[in-house]
């Protein structure tokens, strides 16, 4: 174990898209674990879009950091010290920690990590938080019936994924909106979705729709917003669920521009729009672990995750993730 760990801080709250001066690397002391804790060397960290948010001063749905904070995030690694019953060293879990080499992490609020089941960083993809978004987003907000059109914005990234891999197995047709030619034949040839559509190659939204679903939208799992979801809107069928989980057309952006006004495309098809949070659902991850790693292990789900190497990139990976670099979960190996 190093006598020193590296640590990633908030330098200065973004204005827009933040840069390298929104983040500064520090030297610090290798913590020390008080009773119910573990020190655990940090093999991958992810980074999410949720956490542009945080950089903000204002409360959102995830507490802010404050300018001086050490960046937090869900991690993957090896349990070096053990101050619980519950795990021994040589254990690896993820949980809630930071982007360091090291963190300190309560025994309580980690899971197993079983690389016998799994390479490790689907545990922060498919088999972490954005797998579980999916899985709750779509069965319970999204509702989908058998020969349902489902359409999936962001649909290359880590939940849209496993959602539209969810959707087929629940007997559906797959449409996904992606940002290139590379990311839509993954969807198609290697996920199975329907159809995919690369949004950066046609400005006509709804062309498009009418051409990969000319029986319109049951169910729409919104990660963007933006155009793509005021196009998905004007095609809304009878009784049509709308997923709203993210929108990262909007993140960067200071003011939120007002755009064409869609709520009356929701009146005759009397459609439901829900915002998800997969907190909610905080009693009943154990199932979705389960039947998420169930369909990983017969099969059944493809995962992919892009890794970005060093702990020193952190920041560049996560500044990807607005620019589409990532194809499946985004994450950064800090330690092998």
């Amino acid at each position: 174990m190093n006598d020193t760990n590296r640590r990633w801080y908030l330098a200065e709250r973004p204005t827009g898209e933040p840069d390298a001066e929104s983040f500064e690397l520090r030297e610090d002391d290798v913590p020390e674990i008080t009773a119910g804790e573990l020190l655990v060397r940090v093999t991958y960290l992810s980074v999410d879009p949720y956490m542009r948010g945080r950089m903000r001063d204002r409360k959102s749905y995830a507490e802010p950091w404050d300018v001086g904070d050490v960046l937090k995030g869900r991690i993957v690694g090896e349990v070096i010290e053990s101050n619980s019953e519950q795990y021994d060293e040589g254990d690896f879990v993820t949980g809630e920690g930071t982007w360091a080499e090291y963190s300190v992490l309560d025994a309580d609020d980690v899971v197993p990590a079983d690389p016998e089941v799994a390479d490790l960083p689907a545990y922060l993809g498919v088999l972490g938080m954005p797998g579980r978004t999916a899985y709750f987003g779509l069965l319970d907000v999204g509702e989908p019936q058998p020969g349902d059109t489902v359409v999936v914005s962001g649909a290359a990234g880590a939940v849209g994924s496993v959602v539209g891999q969810i959707a087929k197995l629940n007997g559906c047709r797959v449409i996904g909106f992606a940002g290139s030619d590379e990311k839509t034949r993954w969807l198609t040839e290697d996920l199975g979705f329907d159809a995919a559509v690369n949004y950066k190659e046609t400005d006509d939204y709804r062309s498009a729709l009418d051409s990969v679903a000319p029986d319109g939208v049951d169910v729409y799992f919104d990660n963007v917003g933006g155009p793509i979801t005021d196009a998905v809107f004007t095609k809304l069928n009878l009784d049509a669920r709308v997923a709203v989980c993210g929108q990262i057309a909007y993140y960067n952006d200071e003011t939120v521009p007002t755009g064409p006004r869609k709520l009356p495309m929701l009146i005759a098809p009397r459609a439901k729009v829900q915002g998800l949070l997969v907190s909610d659902y905080a009693t009943r991850f154990g199932k979705a672990n389960e039947q998420l790693a169930t369909w990983v292990a017969n099969g059944e789900i493809t995962h992919r995750e892009t890794t970005v190497e060093g702990l020193e990139n952190a920041p560049d990976a996560f500044l990807g993730l607005f620019s589409g670099d990532n194809i499946g979960k985004q994450v950064v190996r800090v330690a092998e």
